[in-house]
């Protein structure tokens, strides 16, 4: 404890030890406003408190443990928190007990914000020092942690240990008593022709009100910025694919799902993605990206023949076993994952 300005009036020489100046009933301890000491009752062994300003004169049987100290104080915007904290009643008096010795909730602790300066009665002890508020500033957030059960967050909301949820900016976030701040966590900004590839990491809401379960995944294509949720997880950015009437997209299913064009498609089903259907394309989370397909030109003096051609009413199923004649002048977006041959009066080439 630092020393401040206070006496010691006694005959004893300098060199004796504090506590024993102390100790003696001809020394005086002036104790200034707003600072205390705690004496020892070397009789009883119990610890008490005394605040000034008062003119303090040990009696025999008591030690004066430290110089008189500051009170503990905490300005606005601030914050500490004290570890084996006082007992007090419903109206906010100190509760003692029988050897009138303050009553301490042993290894508990307690957050104080500002108030008027207090000093620490016996036993307890300063945690954490005094500290500024968090401030969190818009599209950004602190992802948190119950460690106790039945807590209830700012929002008014009752949390068990092991929940996490997000303290949301703008807003000074005040700490509570069993809720760790975990990390903070900074908005993802979608840009035109971009999207943000989330993954639940465990069954929860999203901001869309759709029910994710754990490992699903999903995409958020609506530009500017987007705060990922507690238990949601930023697994990359997606890019789109620019389609022009000269190149198309082949895509491949990787399980049953309805796609972005309400068409419902199969596992392992393949399709091609043209302009006519859109000028840009960002894959569905459950579509494979085979490959960019380049547009197929005939003269006028070339033919082809494609086998296992697909359906033309659009499903893109390919039709074993079957052939299509194609003649030139044509441009066409070949279906590859079924063989064609070009063929001109010169020679035969194969693509």
């Amino acid at each position: 404890h630092p020393n401040t300005s206070w006496e010691i009036s006694s005959n004893m020489s300098d060199d004796a030890p504090i506590n024993s100046k102390y100790s003696k009933a001809m020394a005086v301890i002036r104790i200034p406003p707003l600072q205390y000491i705690h004496v020892l009752d070397n009789n009883n062994n119990i610890t008490r408190l005394e605040v000034g300003p008062q003119t303090f004169v040990p009696k025999e049987h008591e030690t004066v443990l430290f110089s008189p100290t500051k009170m503990i104080r905490v300005p606005p915007q601030n914050y500490c928190e004290i570890a084996n904290p006082i007992i007090r009643n419903g109206e906010g008096e100190v509760q003692f007990d029988s050897h009138n010795s303050a009553k301490l909730a042993f290894g508990d602790s307690e957050i104080r914000f500002t108030q008027d300066p207090f000093p620490l009665y016996p036993g307890e002890s300063l945690k954490q020092d005094v500290t500024p508020l968090t401030v969190v500033l818009a599209n950004n957030g602190l992802l948190l942690k119950a460690e106790l059960n039945n807590i209830t967050d700012n929002n008014g909301i009752k949390r068990n240990a092991g929940d996490e949820w997000l303290f949301e900016g703008p807003g000074i976030y005040k700490p509570q008593k069993g809720v760790k701040v975990r990390k903070p966590i900074a908005a993802e900004v979608i840009l035109p022709g971009l999207a943000l590839r989330l993954r639940a990491r465990k069954e929860c809401v999203d901001r869309s009100n759709v029910n994710r379960v754990t490992g699903e995944e999903w995409l958020i294509k609506t530009p500017g910025s987007y705060l990922p949720g507690a238990y949601e997880e930023v697994v990359r950015h997606v890019n789109a694919y620019v389609l022009t009437d000269k190149k198309a997209l082949h895509l491949r299913a990787l399980r049953t799902f309805t796609d972005d064009f309400k068409v419902e498609r199969k596992n392992g089903e393949e399709w091609l993605i043209q302009l006519k259907d859109t000028e840009t394309h960002i894959p569905h989370v459950y579509e494979e990206v085979v490959e960019e397909i380049k547009i197929t030109t005939l003269t006028n003096r070339q033919y082809c023949v494609i086998v296992d051609p697909v359906d033309e009413d659009g499903s893109g199923k390919p039709q074993l076993g079957k052939k299509k004649l194609i003649k030139g002048e044509r441009s066409f977006f070949s279906q590859t994952w079924g063989a064609f041959g070009v063929w001109n009066s010169k020679y035969l080439r194969f693509e």
